[in-house]
């Protein structure tokens, strides 16, 4: 399946689960409401980039190296509020560079690989840098809406967004294997609800850096799942880049708190 009909399909079928939830809050009659509706849908938009730059990179480079490099999320968040003027304590700056020296690592054992796998990290390297405007564009919309309407507004926005690629580039919507179409449900139930859906409604009730330091457990859970699913090991060269990724992250994430 192509990637942009992929991500239309998964988020559509996340949009419209979670419609029926946002029509019965009825949050479109505010200004404030309103306003809070052109967040979720520029999030969407950034959302769809992210989701392109992902699942071309694990196409291009191992799936453990994708994912690990797409944790640098919090640290391009952290990057973001500091040029809006925001403060960066010094204990965090020692994980920001822990981190980024371990991207070095690991895209350079991949360039040696091939420049197929370089490319696949700079792909998972943008997506995290979307990922992060994503978070914080839907931190303010969830402000004054509910997790249900944003989500419905912020997943279609997106399906949205990368339907004209598809057409454009005549891609293929359709005529899929069953198979296919079981691994979107799986996607829309697993990824989209279980993961997008309740990552945005924890950002309400649990700190960010809880949140942060718990999608951590992705780079270790996706790697074992390649190991078993697909025979895909990641190369032997990137594994303390991986390590040392998840460390600087980590104490990223523990060390210091961003005010604003």
């Amino acid at each position: 399946m192509p990637v942009p009909s992929l991500i239309f399909w998964r988020n559509l079928g996340g949009a419209l689960t979670m419609l029926p939830f946002a029509l019965r809050l009825r949050q479109w009659k505010t200004v404030v409401e309103r306003r809070a509706i052109k967040l979720s849908a520029a999030a969407g938009v950034l959302l769809a980039a992210h989701f392109i730059c992902f699942f071309a990179a694990m196409r291009l480079t191992s799936v453990a190296a994708g994912v690990a490099i797409t944790t640098m999320q919090p640290v391009f968040a952290a990057m973001y509020l500091r040029f809006e003027g925001g403060h960066i304590p010094r204990r965090a700056w020692v994980g920001m560079i822990i981190a980024f020296a371990s991207v070095l690592l690991i895209t350079g054992v991949d360039l040696q690989l091939s420049v197929r796998a370089f490319a696949g990290d700079l792909l998972a390297l943008l997506g995290a840098a979307l990922s992060a405007g994503y978070v914080l564009i839907g931190s303010k919309a969830q402000k004054n809406l509910s997790t249900s309407t944003y989500t419905s507004v912020c997943y279609l926005t997106c399906a949205l967004s990368v339907l004209p690629v598809s057409l454009i580039l005549g891609l293929q919507l359709f005529n899929f294997t069953p198979r296919e179409w079981w691994l979107v449900l799986a996607l829309i139930g697993g990824a989209q609800l279980l993961g997008h859906t309740m990552f945005n409604l924890s950002l309400k009730r649990v700190s960010p850096a809880v949140v942060s330091l718990v999608v951590f457990f992705e780079v270790p859970v996706s790697a074992l799942l390649a190991v078993w699913w697909m025979g895909q090991s990641p190369p032997a060269g990137t594994i303390p880049g991986i390590i040392g990724l998840l460390i600087g992250c980590g104490v990223f994430v523990s060390r210091g708190r961003l005010s604003v």
